[in-house]
């Protein structure tokens, strides 16, 4: 109800600021179409309308993303990505509604950019502004000189998005006896006690640019507490029944990011430490099954321009520290990603390639895409997702989700 409460305010307050002086509006209309490698279904039919409403004075801005997601031939979904006011201070800003907001120098990958929860419903293949969900916050920043301060508060939390148990996205879990799910501790109501903090101090200089960030939040992905069932008439323990509760925890983290440029090459570093977060684990003595663990994630980048051809690559790890060998995560999870673009005829035809690899289960997501802007309104792109490599791993385990798409966007 206070969220619900917070947004009417939010569009009575903007009503009256547009209402005197006439919105801009701007958007795109969009068809996406995929179909699967493996037997020609169609992986996405989907068609979008996305709104931007925005108006901007000398102290105070509007902006209102509604987005209208067609799927096959009878499914609506509405978002509600952005409704913010803007004011506009001599020192400091504050921004104040639903917002999306972005961290880090990371492509591709969320390491501190944690703020804005992520849509996995169809896993990374949408564009990266699409992915993140917007959140109730107030974000207040305070510039000196070239240094900005910023704290997000959070009153309300927002747990990632993954796919439903019918999406081609969604991957089973392999459990010994069919279990039941107890889903009474899996939201986090709205209180003061349970809201989240994010503050981050930023500087850009001649020679480098870079970020230092904290948070206290909640992890966006529950931990599955596993409760065991056992019947021991036989004399010996046998599993009879698996009781799984979902369950959000707080976790800690601290890290930061940087960027800076040598002689035409970009270097980019991001890292995080994450403390309290709980891993599954395979060992008896665990209560629930769960065991917790801190963890570092990290990454390392550079970009270049080699004959007009922009070149991207970055190394990124995961490990987990004072590993349990019964975890079921690796102790270090390896990733790289690639990335090609060359822009041809005036900038109207760009051909691009971006890759996950994944090291430790040598597999991969390969999206190699070509666009044509036919004018600044209207485009074309055909694209591919390809899925290779061991099952086990993070990509490969969508292999039978290969797959070639199309879009057609009009901007307006």
């Amino acid at each position: 109800m206070r969220t619900k409460g917070l947004i009417l305010i939010l569009l009575l307050l903007a009503s009256q600021f547009t209402i005197a002086q006439n919105p801009d509006i701007s958007g795109f209309v969009r068809n996406y179409t995929g179909v699967l490698y493996d037997d020609g279904d169609f992986s996405i039919l989907q068609n979008t309308l996305n709104l931007n409403i925005t108006k901007s004075g000398d102290k105070i801005a509007f902006k209102a993303n509604p987005m209208l997601y067609h799927y096959n031939a009878d499914s609506l979904d509405l978002r509600l990505r952005e409704l913010y006011l803007d004011l506009y201070f001599t020192n400091f800003d504050l921004r104040i509604g639903k917002q999306q907001v972005v961290w880090g120098k990371a492509d591709g990958v969320f390491i501190t950019d944690i703020v804005s929860p992520l849509n996995l419903t169809e896993f990374l293949l949408p564009d990266f502004d699409e992915i993140r969900t917007g959140v109730i916050a107030t974000k207040f920043d305070y510039y000196i000189g070239n240094n900005t301060f910023e704290v997000i508060w959070m009153p309300v939390f927002t747990p990632a998005e993954t796919p439903s148990t019918s999406s081609i996205w969604y991957v089973a879990p392999d459990f010994p006896v069919t279990p039941t799910f107890d889903y009474s501790k899996e939201n986090i109501d709205p209180s003061l006690e349970n809201s989240e903090i994010f503050v981050k101090y930023s500087a850009m200089t001649s020679n480098i640019d870079f970020e230092i960030m904290g948070a206290y939040t909640w992890d966006d992905y529950p931990t599955m507490h596993i409760e065991k069932q056992f019947d021991m008439s036989s004399g010996s323990p046998v599993l009879t029944g698996l009781n799984i509760t979902p369950e959000h925890h707080r976790l800690s983290v601290g890290g930061g990011s940087f960027s800076t440029e040598i002689k035409g090459v970009i270097l980019r570093g991001e890292a995080a430490y994450y403390n309290g977060k709980y891993f599954q684990t395979e060992d008896p003595l665990q209560l629930e099954s769960i065991i917790q663990k801190d963890y570092i994630h990290y990454l390392a980048g550079l970009d270049l321009i080699i004959g007009g051809v922009n070149l991207s690559t970055q190394f990124i790890q995961q490990t987990i520290l004072d590993y349990d060998k019964n975890i079921l995560n690796e102790e270090a999870e390896n990733t790289m990603t690639f990335l090609a673009r060359y822009d041809l005829l005036r900038e109207t035809l760009h051909l691009e390639l971006f890759s996950y690899i994944g090291l430790t289960y040598n597999d991969a997501l390969i999206r190699p895409k070509i666009s044509y802007d036919f004018d600044d309104s209207f485009s074309i792109l055909l694209g591919s997702n390809i899925f290779i490599g061991d099952t086990d791993g993070r990509f490969g385990q969508y292999k039978d989700n290969s797959m070639i798409y199309a879009k057609l966007k009009y901007n307006f």
